[in-house]
């Protein structure tokens, strides 16, 4: 993972914390959760809290995320908000993490001047089993608390305010007047600074688990839908009317799920053409059969003419494996017909000429679980499913781990919104 991390392409754009009394409140945050202190004196974090600097010293990637529920978060800055998250067993951990401190902002601001913020994000469940347990998480309540207590001595100093305005003797209590001034030292004027966080329960709506092999979960009016493997314990056990089950090895029902669902874009001109998306599969389609055929090619020679050659001397690998010979295929019938009749295409290439609606909330959830589809399109899996992304990487040999590499940082890594636009519609 060396040569990813050189080049940011994991643990990347994390925030450093080197300033003594930061490491400081970490360590008091890692205490408070029954942690050892860390005895490193600089780190980074991700939007959680997440150090894979800390992680590694420890020798426990799940020291924040113990039972891969009720995920701990510890939050140094308001300044994390603008961090990935890199470590989580759900995919919609970044996204509640962001909502909590967009929701409680001015809190997090002025508590953090003098505490750390840390807790759990709460679920209806401890640990997970079965199935049936993520379905019962409808939504997180955020458990917050400060190493300091700057959050109980805020609210402590909220109700004494209110006895000296509606007791008509209160002033005259002196050691009321003496608290109060005691933890005005601590909390500073709590009119101007909320220092409580008032909304912290959020809604847990469509998202991806690592549980089981992996998970998804898809929220509809009046249904539910499962996306896992059979073999995940609670498949197809209750509430068949509420709820339904398709396996992940069932390109055919899963397409037609994000089909009749409004999830996906249909191959049609009006966007396969302008985005090269068909030009995009093909070069990563073919760069995979290179792969596998000639692992230590040099792939840094992989330009069009190369590759052109390499599909002629190996027609009968090409014609075999199917999938370059269909993109041709639907590559002209979009030109001459304006669209592809998607019915009278095999299963497994549907993936391949279909990218999420951009303009669905589940966009880019949907994005990630066409890249399960898709494997050899290894952009996609890192933009979309980095947890798949990295587990390809493994199996890399070196000569296409520096391709891969060299790829994502000049496609994506130099302008990601540009790419994420042109390939996938997407304007955030």
């Amino acid at each position: 993972m060396d040569l990813l991390r050189d080049n940011e392409l994991i643990y990347g754009r994390l925030l450093p914390i080197e300033e003594p009394h930061l490491v400081e409140r970490y360590n008091k945050a890692l205490k408070a959760f029954g942690l050892p202190a860390t005895q490193r004196s600089s780190f980074e974090i991700d939007r959680t809290g997440f150090s894979p600097q800390v992680a590694e010293e420890f020798g426990d990637p799940l020291y924040l995320d113990p039972n891969e529920v009720n995920r701990r978060f510890i939050i140094l800055t308001p300044a994390q908000i603008d961090l990935p998250v890199v470590h989580t067993a759900f995919s919609n951990t970044s996204q509640l993490i962001f909502e909590f401190m967009t929701a409680n902002q001015r809190a997090i601001n002025a508590l953090t001047i003098k505490d750390v913020i840390y807790g759990e994000i709460e679920d209806s469940v401890s640990r997970v089993e079965d199935v049936e347990d993520l379905l019962s998480i409808n939504q997180v309540e955020f458990r917050v608390l400060s190493a300091e207590d700057v959050l109980g001595k805020a609210a402590e100093l909220g109700k004494l305010v209110d006895r000296l305005k509606h007791e008509p003797d209160a002033w005259r209590d002196d050691e009321l007047l003496n608290r109060m001034v005691d933890l005005a030292k601590v909390c500073g004027d709590i009119r101007e600074n909320a220092l409580v966080p008032d909304q912290v329960i959020f809604r847990h709506n469509a998202f991806w688990t690592s549980h089981f092999g992996g998970l998804y979960i898809f929220v509809d009016p009046g249904m539910t839908t499962v996306i896992t493997s059979p073999s995940a314990p609670g498949f197809r056990r209750s509430r068949p009317w509420q709820v339904s089950y398709l396996s992940i090895d069932d390109a055919d029902k899963v397409f037609a799920f994000l089909a009749e669902t409004g999830r996906i874009e249909l191959p049609r001109a009006s966007w396969i053409e302008p985005s090269g998306y068909l030009e995009h599969r093909a070069e990563m389609l073919v760069s995979s059969l290179v792969r596998g055929q000639q692992p230590e090619a040099d792939f840094e020679r992989l330009d069009k003419v190369w590759l052109q050659t390499w599909i002629h001397a190996n027609a009968e690998l090409v014609q075999r494996d199917g999938n370059f010979p269909f993109l041709n295929a639907a590559k002209r019938e979009i030109a001459q017909l304006g669209q592809l009749r998607i019915a009278d295409v095999f299963p497994r290439h549907r993936f391949l000429v279909t990218r999420a609606r951009p303009d669905h909330p589940d966009a880019w959830l949907t994005n990630r679980l066409i890249s399960e589809f898709v494997p050899f399109d290894f952009l996609s899996r890192y933009v979309f499913n980095k947890q798949a992304f990295y587990k390809d990487y493994e199996a890399y040999g070196e000569s296409f781990r520096r391709h891969v590499v060299n790829t994502l940082k000049t496609s994506y890594l130099k302008d990601k919104q540009a790419l994420r636009t042109r390939l996938y519609g997407l304007t955030d």
